[in-house]
């Protein structure tokens, strides 16, 4: 591993350039920013070697893009696309994706937008219940919202116009692209053939190789585990079986992913976070500023003390099953069975069982975790509304359901909670809180969360000698028992603005430890 042999002086830079292709899997002379490429291209030879050696990934380096190829365990519907403001991508908008990259592969140097929807809307005819309407003002900002993600990573550039305009009135707007023909076929690049896949499920999972002396069984095992740890908030060793339980907890494989990252791991009896003070590695940070954040750690506060509360011990329920086909399944009925080339189809089931041999093995012990009512959740968060509340975002004083809804979200992404329904069968929708809230046990590295309202003071042209110096802060502080950290967790990410709030005032929650 030439992690190892990098002078001391040089490695930060090093691990550097490895967050930053770990995080982005496409670089681009724009994208993440300017810097980025120069960086990879600096270590490229390096990063191929290590990024294969520990995690089965793939690099390719050009002299205009970086292309990381992950492997996939499995399905993950917690990474969706986004738009330029942040909301997240619908059918709609991923078939526009799909095809509208589909249509810049077989364009020249430039494109309008105007050609570009027509020829979009050409391939939707062949696709059932899909179509590009350009009368339809939802389908042009869809099919904006595409072209901006493509733009974005610099696929296409603007060079006149808008495409706003266009999306406003397609009569009187256009705009102009250039096209960056490498990053358009850096972009789509799967593992496998699609045309030679049944199943979605073909995609997932490495094939044995590389450099390992082990066997190949145990080299696959190994790199799925540092996969975990570098794609996961937290890996729990409870969600793991043998033998990546056990590879989670040998020192020197979680020290060889903290050594290229950078990252430090944060070991617990339940399992390996690694903690990311650089903000380089994660889309989500958090701690961080903004209403959601912050009513996210007061609501990790607040449960804490009542998880930790010896004279009133909460209920205890195991984890339910949650069949990981679920959503291979979802996927595998949107595939065109007519394309599909079967002499060549992959048809392994990476979920059927293993048969390793013919011993018993003993009945694993199921644990339980502290589960919660979503009607407590509901109260605690109106409870921490009428006391913060004129400190939140506008959208949120007006909205405290949502912001019950989008809050527990973010801690579900952040594997510190996990919505549950006993009265059913299957996940709550992503718009309901289920029966209520299983308690992880990483939850609990936030609890004693500090809180300081400050009150920022109005612009004014004059200032009175009185009002030099005022004290314009006024603080208080939540239960802080217990220990925390002041480490940023794996995550992080764009932070909302929220700064509108109707008394002009703003609220501050910071981990204990970590200072206001």
């Amino acid at each position: 591993m030439h992690a190892r042999t990098i002078d001391s002086l040089a490695l930060d830079n090093y691990q550097r350039a490895a967050r930053v292709v770990l995080a982005n899997h496409l670089i681009t002379r724009s994208y993440p920013d300017r810097i980025a490429l120069p960086l990879i291209r600096r270590w490229a030879t390096e990063l191929r070697e290590d990024l294969a050696e520990l995690f089965g990934y793939r690099l390719e380096v050009t002299e205009s893009t970086a292309r990381l190829f992950p492997v996939l365990d499995s399905l993950d519907a917690g990474r969706p696309a986004r738009t330029a403001a942040d909301r997240l991508f619908d059918r709609r908008r991923y078939a526009y994706l799909a095809l509208a990259l589909a249509a810049l592969g077989r364009a020249g140097d430039q494109i309008t937008l105007s050609e570009l929807a027509d020829q979009v809307a050409s391939y939707t005819e062949r696709v059932d219940g899909l179509d590009l309407a350009a009368d339809r003002a939802g389908d042009r900002d869809a099919f904006v919202d595409a072209v901006g993600w493509l733009a974005a990573r610099g696929a296409v550039t603007l060079a006149d116009g808008d495409a706003g305009g266009w999306a406003s009135d397609p009569e009187a707007g256009e705009a102009l692209y250039d096209i960056d023909r490498s990053v358009v076929f850096a972009l789509f690049r799967p593992p496998r053939a699609l045309q030679h896949l049944q199943s979605v499920t073909g995609l997932l999972g490495e094939e044995a190789g590389g450099g390992d002396t082990r066997s190949p069984a145990m080299a696959l095992a190994s790199r799925a585990v540092r996969r975990a740890l570098v794609e996961q908030p937290v890996v729990y060793a409870d969600d793991l079986t043998e033998p990546h339980r056990s590879l989670l907890a040998q020192e020197k494989l979680v020290h060889e992913v903290e050594l290229v990252t950078g990252l430090k791991a944060e070991r617990r009896a339940e399992g390996v976070a690694l903690i990311d003070s650089s903000g380089r590695l994660s889309d989500v940070r958090f701690p961080g500023t903004g209403t959601l954040a912050q009513v996210a750690l007061l609501l990790a506060g607040e449960i804490a003390d009542l998880v930790l509360d010896l004279d009133n011990p909460v209920a205890r329920i195991p984890r339910p099953e949650r069949p990981r086909a679920d959503l291979a399944d979802q996927l595998d009925t949107a595939i065109p069975v007519t394309t599909v080339f079967a002499p060549l189809a992959d048809t392994v089931d990476i979920f059927a069982a293993e048969q390793d041999s013919d011993d018993e093995d003993a009945e694993p012990e199921i644990p339980d975790y502290p589960f919660i009512e979503s009607g407590w959740i509901r109260d605690t968060v109106r409870m921490l509304t009428g006391r913060y509340g004129a400190t939140f975002a506008a959208q949120w004083q007006a909205d405290v359901p949502g912001l019950t809804v989008e809050v527990v979200g973010l801690l579900e992404r952040l594997r510190l909670i996990e919505r549950v329904d006993t009265t059913a069968s299957g996940s709550p929708a992503s718009d309901d809180l289920g029966s209520g809230l299983l308690i992880l046990p990483a939850l609990a590295r936030y609890r004693g969360a500090i809180v300081t309202i400050r009150t920022r003071a109005e612009t004014e042209l004059f200032i009175s000698p009185t009002d030099v110096g005022a004290d314009s802060t006024a603080t208080t502080q939540l239960d802080s028992s217990g220990a925390g950290t002041s480490a940023a967790p794996h995550l992080d990410g764009p932070e909302e603005d929220t700064r509108a709030a109707a008394d002009n005032s703003e609220l501050v929650a910071t981990e204990k430890g970590s200072g206001s």
